[in-house]
C-alpha cells in the first residue's frame, strides 16, 4: 500500500523518535519530519497541540489518522505499509517475543535512561546518582542475557531491535559499556551499525543526546565554581 503524506512530529535526539525513523527507513517510507523542541516558544506548538494534547513525541499523522507512542507507530507502519511481516512477525510466538523485548526497552532501558538524565537536564544536578548508574549497568546485563540470537528476536531484524538500539546507543555514550562483560550487546550493536540508514536515522541523534547530557552536567557543575 502506498503511503499518503506521513507527518512525523519528532526530535532527532529522542530515542523513541529515532526508533520510528529506523522503522520507516527499513520500510523505505518517506516521512515529512517536523522537528519539535517542546519548549515554550516552539513555533510548531500550537499546531502540535491540536494533534496531540498530551504534548509527547513521537506523533505520526497519516492523512488525519493520528498515532502516538513509538511502539504503536512502529507496529502501525509495518502492518500498513510493510511488504511482509518480517519486522513485526505475525507468527504468535515470535510476535510475543517482540513484545517482550519492547517491554524491556520501555520498562527498563528507556525508563532508566530517563531516570539518569532528568535530574541533570531539568533539576540542575551536576552529577549522576551512583545508584542510577548501577541501574543502567543492570539494564545492560538484562539486555545481554536477552540476546540469545543474532538479534533481539531470532536471526532477523525486528522493530524490537530498533526500539532497543535507540536507547542503548545513547546510554553507552554516558555509561560506557565494558565489551568484555557484554560481548553480545557489543556484537549486536555492530550489526545494527552496519545498516545503511543507521547513522542518519539513529547514530547521529544518539551521540547528540549523550553529548548534550554530558555538556549539561558540566555546565551545571560550573555554576558552583
Amino acid at each position: 500500500m502506498e503511503p499518503s503524506r506521513l507527518v512525523l512530529y519528532t526530535n532527532r535526539k529522542s530515542p523513541p523518535c529515532r526508533a520510528v525513523k529506523l522503522t520507516a527507513r527499513a520500510l523505505g517510507i518517506e516521512l515529512f519530519e517536523k522537528e519539535m523542541t517542546l519548549l515554550r516558544g516552539d513555533k510548531l506548538m500550537e499546531e502540535f497541540l491540536k494533534v496531540n494534547p498530551q504534548q509527547t513525541i513521537p506523533v505520526l499523522d497519516d492523512g488525519g489518522i493520528v498515532i502516538t507512542a513509538s511502539h504503536a507507530i512502529m507496529i502501525y507502519l509495518v502492518c500498513k505499509y510493510g511488504r511482509d511481516d518480517g519486522l513485526y512477525p505475525s507468527e504468535l510466538v515470535r510476535r510475543a517475543r517482540v513484545h517482550t523485548a519492547l517491554h524491556l526497552e520501555a520498562g527498563v532501558i528507556f525508563s532508566r535512561l530517563s531516570f539518569l538524565f532528568e535530574p541533570v537536564i531539568y533539576s540542575g544536578k551536576s552529577y549522576f546518582h551512583s545508584d542510577r548508574i548501577e541501574h543502567i549497568r543492570k539494564a545492560y546485563r538484562l539486555l545481554e542475557d536477552s540476546l540469545v540470537d543474532q538479534y533481539m528476536v531470532g536471526e532477523s531484524l525486528t522493530i524490537a531491535d530498533f526500539s532497543c538500539i535507540s536507547s542503548i546507543a545513547t546510554l553507552v555514550g554516558v555509561v560506557p559499556l565494558d565489551e568484555s562483560k557484554f560481548p553480545k550487546i557489543t556484537a549486536w550493536m555492530r550489526r545494527m551499525q552496519e545498516l545503511p540508514y543507521y547513522e542518519e536515522a539513529n547514530g547521529t541523534g544518539a551521540l547528540e543526546l549523550a553529548e548534550f547530557v554530558l555538556g549539561k552536567k558540566e555546565a551545571n557543575a560550573s555554576q558552583f565554581l
